[in-house]
């Protein structure tokens, strides 16, 4: 009896100890506990992490993770374009052996760790298109071995850390599409690049975007002065010297000062007058005039005799794309004249089929587009006027000032694929659709300051408050008498039209069945009136 006692102590104690060294052998490695930390920080991954687990040793199986198969340490992290919505983690940078980190394309925040900096092995760092905000980390110009490095289509301010010019390897660089300021660093490899990495950043300047920057001291100051002949000069004749130098000095400032007064009011006479005829003379030199329905009781002659006549007196808006003026015939009709200048050599042959199609169209909710008059270097689209004013006066009338100290124009409505291609597709328009319905139900601009102050903008916004079940928080609170089932429609549509992967987007055709089925009554047959396929 004992010595069975003894054989099954000895089997127990045996069966411990291999559990022991299981256990421990499946303990998870450094790396999966960085990974872990990741996730924790992600708080919305739409199951995309389901498999990154804790209970799980092996993070190389997990999804957008590949690991080197000698050391099994973490090389490859990839997770772009999954709708991930959180911070990023500090503990990122204690992946010591990782090459490539990818997850541009997602909903992350907050700011770029520092601590990426110690992930010296970094080759590609891919980030953009996310609502990342706060400063560029002078911390990754520790890493040498950096190829790629792409942040654009964010929320970063600041400066350009001047240590991104240290990094020897660099062949791709692209900061395009942020908050930026100052003077690009040329130091290093940062001189090497061109404006397509830095536009879209309205505070830089600097050689690479051909952008002069403002010297705050007003320039270099003169440095001449009378050497000494003799040591035994008298002091007094020093004295006098350097007076006479201060003096010559502040009288030549004041003089500059009075010929550059001079000089600009030379300029603002010549070339203010030429600004006000230019319109005039694009206009003289071989305009024609295309028209639409063929229901405008005027001629060409007559249409660009009154064209010729148009000021800066005469603007009523600017848009994204150009100036908006007011044209008033002699019968008392008055037309909006958008002028878009043109871009290159195809500008005429794409947009004057996009022209023929809007033209086509005639809807009594629809801005009728008349015509439009072709000129040597800009397209002058004649719209009816609304005397009714636009939307964005409608929206925010309430606002006792409309201006802005963020972007002017369209940012905000743009897609983030086309701040990075400048491609436009039916999925564009319908990021920007979602954005409009965005901003009626809350009734702030896309990049209002308050979005801007969080390092948002209302889409970003709105990601974080469906993370917190909270999404029914974006509507203004005048929106009164709205049923709860057609708001939760509204958000819910704005929420996929504005999904940051383009393949999520619904269709146009889709956005208007979603509308009709929980928000509206079914538009009638005669709703759309076009003569177009």
């Amino acid at each position: 009896m004992g010595l069975c006692l003894l054989r099954w102590q000895g089997l127990w104690l045996y069966s411990l100890l291999l559990y022991l060294a299981t256990n421990k052998s499946r303990a998870i490695s450094p790396d999966g506990e960085a990974l872990l930390s990741f996730r924790t920080a992600v708080v919305s991954s739409n199951g995309v992490l389901l498999q990154w687990r804790p209970e799980d040793p092996d993070p190389c199986k997990w999804r957008g993770v590949k690991c080197d198969e000698k050391t099994k340490r973490v090389i490859y992290l990839s997770l772009s374009g999954h709708k991930l919505s959180g911070s990023l983690s500090s503990d990122l940078g204690k992946l010591g052996q990782l090459k490539v980190l990818a997850l541009h394309n997602n909903n992350f925040y907050g700011t770029i760790p520092s601590d990426l900096g110690n992930c010296t092995l970094l080759e590609a760092i891919y980030l953009q298109g996310n609502y990342l905000s706060g400063l560029i980390p002078g911390e990754l110009g520790k890493l040498q071995e950096l190829k790629y490095l792409d942040i654009s289509s964010n929320s970063l301010s600041g400066n350009i850390p001047v240590s991104l010019g240290k990094l020897d390897k660099l062949v791709n660089l692209n900061v395009s599409n942020n908050f930026l300021v100052g003077p690009i660093p040329t130091d290093g490899v940062l001189g090497n690049f061109t404006e397509s990495s830095f536009i879209g950043n309205r505070g830089l300047c600097g050689n690479q975007i051909n952008l002069t920057c403002k010297n705050d001291s007003g320039g270099p100051a003169s440095s001449s002065q009378s050497p000494d002949s003799a040591q035994n000069q008298a002091g007094k004749r020093k004295y006098s010297g350097r007076l006479l130098i201060s003096a010559s000095a502040t009288v030549g400032a004041l003089l500059l000062v009075a010929l550059m007064c001079f000089w600009g009011c030379f300029l603002y006479k010549k070339f203010g007058k030429y600004d006000s005829k230019s319109f005039a003379m694009d206009v003289g030199r071989g305009a024609s005039i295309v028209m639409f329905h063929g229901d405008l009781p005027y001629s060409s002659k007559d249409i660009i005799k009154k064209l010729e006549t148009l000021t800066e007196e005469h603007v009523i808006g600017t848009g994204g794309f150009g100036q908006v003026y007011k044209l008033a015939m002699d019968d008392g009709n008055i037309f909006a004249l958008k002028r878009i200048m043109k871009i290159n050599e195809g500008f005429d042959r794409f947009f004057e089929r996009e022209l023929e199609i809007l033209g086509s169209i005639k809807h009594r909710y629809l801005v009728n587009l008349r015509g439009y008059c072709n000129s040597p270097t800009s397209k002058l689209l004649i719209y009816d006027f609304l005397p009714g004013g636009s939307l964005d006066e409608a929206l925010h009338e309430d606002e006792e000032s409309h201006i802005t100290t963020i972007v002017a124009g369209t940012f905000g409505y743009l897609a983030p694929e086309y701040m990075q291609s400048g491609r436009a597709t039916e999925k564009t328009d319908v990021y920007s659709f979602g954005v409009l319905v965005l901003e009626v139900l809350s009734g702030k601009r896309p990049t209002d300051a308050a979005f801007i102050e969080k390092g948002l903008n209302i889409v970003g916004w709105l990601n974080f408050l469906f993370t917190e079940d909270r999404q029914r928080e974006i509507c203004d609170p005048q929106c009164e008498g709205l049923q709860t089932e057609s708001l939760d429609a509204l958000i819910s549509v704005a929420f996929q039209c504005v999904s940051s992967n383009p393949e999520d987007r619904p269709t146009m055709h889709r956005v208007v069945q979603l509308l009709e089925s929980e928000v509206m009554t079914p538009c009638p047959s005669d709703f759309y009136d076009s003569n177009s396929d």
